[in-house]
């Protein structure tokens, strides 16, 4: 609760994509279940990842005095509360229909391999989107079928966006990332990050304006995003320094990326 930023990212995904699907109208308490879990199962993410991620977590600057780094807490310490947040997870799991729930409980093999990436692949930021934006597939199942291609699109885009933010996020380690042998995009793409992030952004809205294009059957559709674009643009824009606090910030404002986004899909949706 003292850093919401990774919740409200793990939320909005949700919220689209109950939203796209049509289900504001007559599931809107599914809104707040969603709210609770995202807070939790962010929490025993963070937990998770702390953990497996303890040694790195040491060698840079920014995370070192993180608890389990630092030894403040320890590991059983630490499992113990992270199993305490998942079974807040599963009162929320149960308020799902059962198709939601088996979309839900997919995740977890996906959430569990994230830690591992940055030591195998350059674009762990990946591997985050695709476990990030899952919450676009667990409230899209809650209210509708899942063959649907506008729900994939919504998930796509959400894995695009995430790239670019999560981009802009690791730009404050990249020198202490380099030392300790940790792989990012942002290393991975260096002195092209800000092209690399528009790149992604744009990706993104291409894939949503898709989505809400099949979902609406009408390009006026894609007008509802034009808030977004704005919004992008922006970060983009201000993305001229790496100096960490305004990455930091830019990487905070999605939060405010993620509830335009979600207006767009609950005005097509309940449209």
């Amino acid at each position: 609760m003292d850093r919401p930023a990774g919740t409200w990212l793990l939320y909005w995904p949700c919220a689209a994509g109950l939203a796209l699907a049509g289900g504001l109208a007559h599931k809107p308490l599914l809104l707040l279940w969603f709210g609770l879990g995202a807070m939790a199962m962010r929490g025993a993410g963070c937990v998770w990842n702390d953990i497996v991620d303890r040694d790195l977590d040491a060698q840079v600057e920014r995370t070192r005095d993180r608890p389990v780094a630092s030894g403040r807490i320890s590991v059983k310490a630490a499992l113990a509360f992270a199993v305490a947040l998942s079974l807040i997870g599963l009162i929320v799991l149960l308020q799902l229909r059962p198709l939601a729930q088996a979309v839900a409980l997919a995740s977890l093999f996906p959430v569990a391999a994230y830690p591992f990436m940055k030591r195998i692949t350059w674009w762990p930021q990946a591997w985050l989107g695709l476990t990030f934006n899952w919450g676009a597939l667990v409230g899209w199942a809650a209210v509708a079928r899942i063959d649907a291609a506008p729900m994939w699109l919504l998930w796509a885009g959400g894995i695009a966006w995430t790239l670019g933010y999560d981009t802009i996020y690791a730009l404050q380690d990249i020198e202490d990332d380099a030392l300790a042998g940790i792989k990012s995009s942002a290393r991975a793409l260096g002195q092209r990050a800000r092209a690399g992030v528009a790149v992604f952004y744009a990706i993104a809205l291409i894939l949503w304006g898709i989505s809400l294009y099949l979902v609406a059957g009408q390009w006026l559709a894609v007008a509802a995003l034009g808030p977004l674009v704005a919004h992008f643009g922006w970060q983009v824009t201000a993305l001229r320094s790496t100096v960490p606090e305004t990455a930091l910030r830019l990487f905070r404002a999605n939060r405010w990326a993620g509830a335009l986004l979600t207006a767009a899909c609950a005005a097509v949706g309940m449209a």
